[in-house]
């Protein structure tokens, strides 16, 4: 819900665009530390039990953030944000596979990336609140939802099962598929907020478009994820994650690529396929990825494992917000927002053609 309320955010604390990647960062960066702590300590002491905690943090930061008086302040709120998603990413993924045979493990986590892709879908109703109301309504919203969670969480018994007691070691991680599945979400979610971070402010300013138009065409992206995540997750279960994964990395790419050919006068039926497809992409690749670092580790440390899956796409988001911010800040005076805008999302279309390739590559070395 926060992304289409950027232009917005950045008129009523009177920033330019490339500050309000600190907005993003601040959040991300810190579930990206998190979200591994939130995993472990579910391991140690109840997925269900960490995750109650993450939700009832989220409650506080919804509220501080509507309430923020001024950018400092919400950049607080989001990083109080950030360590209730830390929380929640991280046992997240456990839950999804508990109790599940292997033969399920992809649909149980396609459905789990697909409920995340059905959230992102809030930049539709953000877009009325920030045209009728004002983009602190896209906090204030969230609060009754977040309590409505935190009773309905409180309701769940905990897991009954035999919790892990041992530490997470260096060896779990540094292992051959684990690090180049992390390196490969890296990328691919760093690539992709390419679109979070400037598309808002395309179709809002470039294209003239109101929030609540913009909110349509911007949840497109969302939309392609939630599609594709159950598909994905059923066809690992069948065929294995290697031939999904290099596909959907090949989608991803497609689609920033045409959006890095835009411009003013860019049809919007083509923008809103390349949208689509970029989505449609990642969750084709992501539900597979994380079903590759969930298999390699031991049913004790499921918690860990799906906390490692989260640092390494939020540590990509990180990254890729930084750099793509640093381009438009970089290139604005000389080429416009527009010839900025096409150039960051051609890096980040190179950068996952060349993920592609390198999971290609290692797909066909394990046959």
């Amino acid at each position: 819900m926060m992304n289409i309320a950027f232009p917005a955010i950045a008129a009523a604390f009177a920033v330019p665009p490339e500050r309000i990647r600190w907005v993003i960062i601040c959040y991300v960066l810190t579930y990206a530390i998190t979200s591994l702590a939130g995993g472990a300590a579910g391991d140690r002491i109840g997925h269900v039990a960490v995750f109650r905690a993450g939700v009832g943090l989220s409650l506080i930061a919804f509220v501080m953030g509507g309430v923020a008086a001024g950018f400092g302040w919400l950049l607080v709120a989001r990083v109080v944000q950030g360590f209730a998603g830390g929380l929640i990413y991280g046992t997240s993924p456990a839950l999804a596979v508990a109790g599940a045979p292997a033969a399920l493990r992809g649909r149980r986590l396609g459905f789990l990336s697909g409920a995340m892709g059905l959230g992102f879908l809030g930049s539709l109703p953000a877009g009325l609140l920030v045209e009728s109301v004002g983009w602190r309504a896209v906090f204030h919203v969230r609060v009754p939802l977040a309590l409505i969670v935190l009773v309905w969480a409180f309701a769940t018994r905990s897991e009954a099962v035999e919790l892990e007691r041992k530490p997470m070691l260096l060896g779990d991680v540094t292992r051959g598929p684990v690090l180049q599945a992390g390196a490969l979400s890296f990328v691919a979610r760093g690539a992709i907020f390419a679109i979070w971070l400037l598309v808002p402010f395309y179709l809002v300013e470039a294209r003239g478009l109101g929030a609540l138009v913009g909110g349509i065409f911007f949840m497109l992206t969302p939309l392609g994820t939630t599609v594709a995540a159950p598909l994905a997750g059923r066809l690992a279960d069948r065929i294995g994650s290697s031939a999904p994964a290099v596909v959907g990395l090949a989608l991803e790419a497609a689609g920033l690529g045409a959006l890095g050919f835009v411009d003013g006068a860019t049809p919007l039926a083509v923008v809103a396929l390349a949208l689509f497809v970029a989505g449609f992409g990642l969750g084709f690749f992501e539900v597979p990825n994380m079903a590759t670092i969930m298999a390699a580790f031991p049913p004790g440390r499921q918690g860990a494992a799906g906390g490692l899956s989260f640092l390494a796409r939020t540590l990509g988001v990180v990254a890729g917000v930084a750099v793509m911010g640093q381009i438009v800040a970089a290139r604005s005076a000389a080429v416009g927002f527009l010839g900025a805008f096409a150039e960051s999302l051609v890096v980040a279309a190179v950068a996952v053609a060349v993920a592609c390739a390198f999971a290609l590559v290692g797909a066909r070395a394990r046959r």
